[in-house]
């Protein structure tokens, strides 16, 4: 690694931290050459296991033989900026997490057929933009047992710095893309499709025919104004959290983990030679 100490705002190569735009960044015509900003070693760290190509690395001094070492390292041979905490604040506009930043590649974006290959369980965000929002589905998502997340051209990048920091890192362990045809186009390989959404014909989340359901895309939208009423009259179902003391709905983070849990795919009953299930003790 090379380690270059900044004494300015305006020196060579540190402006890939600060004045690129999330569109900038994210370079949506060609995302093979986009880039992405994570913070943190933890976060780093994930991204790192996924397979992300480390660039650039933006780090107080006192973290690069602290906390940022082992991820440093991990990096191989990239440069790394660094300066004093005031100066690198000035720079980003915030005091840094963990003292660390790294920028990273983004990879090309897999078909959606290759990403649901396999799934039971997929997340569809629609039209959902704030980058919490986005971090915290990720984190409910992966932590649950999601298979994979399609999002729809309206929603938030989940490559969105803050998306990644609130994920936790979780954008890098579930598999995900860009929708860009119709929910209801995924009937097609073999989902069946679910709304989240407070409607006349919505059924309680725990309703035992949703819990049947052996491949699943639950849709889910923006806290403000839900779905849009055509994705919500395409899909299969319709289904609603119960709601107590008078709230009508969650917000949609919240919401996410709610659904995720109580539909999640049905586990696969596991047996032995003698057709007896390993889950429960066996009968002397």
């Amino acid at each position: 690694m090379e380690i270059i100490e900044i004494d300015s705002l305006s020196h060579p190569g540190v402006e890939i931290f600060a004045s690129l735009t999330e569109a900038q960044l994210r370079n949506r015509l060609d995302p093979a050459k986009g880039i992405f900003i994570a913070e943190s070693p933890k976060v780093i760290s994930v991204a790192l296991d996924a397979g992300y190509e480390p660039l650039a690395i933006l780090c107080e001094r006192r973290h690069i033989e602290g906390d940022a070492a082992e991820v440093i390292a991990r990096c191989g041979d990239i440069k790394v900026y660094t300066g004093n905490r005031e100066l690198l604040s000035g720079l980003t506009g915030y005091t840094l997490t963990r003292g660390v930043l790294c920028v990273m590649r983004r990879k090309a974006f897999a078909p959606v057929d290759e990403v649901c290959r396999g799934a039971r369980r997929v997340a569809v965000i629609d039209g959902v933009t704030d980058t919490t929002n986005i971090g915290a589905i990720f984190r409910s998502a992966a932590a649950i047992g999601v298979d994979a997340v399609l999002l729809t051209p309206t929603s938030c990048d989940p490559l969105n710095r803050r998306a990644v920091r609130v994920s936790m890192g979780s954008v890098f362990l579930v598999p995900w893309t860009w929708l860009d045809r119709p929910v209801s186009s995924l009937r097609s390989i073999g989902f069946t499709t679910v709304a989240l959404a407070l409607t006349d014909r919505s059924v309680n989340i725990d309703d035992p025919e949703l819990a049947g359901i052996e491949r699943m895309a639950m849709i889910l939208g923006t806290e403000g104004d839900g779905l849009a009423s055509e994705v919500i009259e395409d899909a299969d179902f319709t289904a609603r959290i119960p709601m107590a003391h008078g709230v009508d709905s969650l917000n949609v983070a919240a919401a996410s983990a709610v659904a995720f849990w109580q539909l999640r795919a049905p586990r696969t009953p596991c047996v032995d030679s003698d057709n007896v299930c390993l889950t429960t003790e066996k009968q002397l």
